[in-house]
């Protein structure tokens, strides 16, 4: 396994693990790497300091540490949403677009979009955020 930091076009960075280098050149081509921030595929190595000197334990300790608190903060910001938005299911766009234009209560909503639909909202001006939802149970 290898880790490597990565920046978006819109410069933020954060760690990905990877099988090896060939894995990562692979899935950046084919747009399989986005930003966890802003979603953006058009991803790049960032500059990173070599790790000398640890043992394959320490690397694996790390990364179970790294992955814990990831799944940890993940699960927090779904129960964060979940119990103060409302969910509209399959309808977010349309929900969305009735709160964007006033013709529905200004809250908080979660749902499903498809990416037509998320680019059509972006488009439009409405403010969402996508969230990549950590697993309810640990796998």
């Amino acid at each position: 396994m290898i880790v490597y930091d990565i920046r978006c076009f819109h410069e933020h960075v954060f760690e990905a693990w990877f099988k090896d280098s060939e894995t990562y050149d692979e899935q950046v081509e084919a747009g399989g790497v986005s930003c966890p921030v802003c979603g953006s595929t058009k991803v790049e190595k960032a500059l990173m300091a070599p790790r000398l000197g640890k043992s394959k334990n320490d690397d694996r300790d790390r990364a179970r540490e790294h992955v814990g608190r990831y799944v940890t903060a993940m699960n927090a910001m779904r129960r964060q949403v979940e119990d103060n938005c409302d969910y509209v299911g399959e309808k977010f766009a349309e929900e969305a677009r009735k709160i964007h234009y006033g013709e529905a209560e200004s809250r908080g909503i979660y749902g499903e979009a498809t990416n037509d639909e998320a680019s059509s909202l972006s488009d439009e001006g409405v403010e969402f955020q996508k969230i990549p939802w950590a697993p309810r149970e640990d796998a």
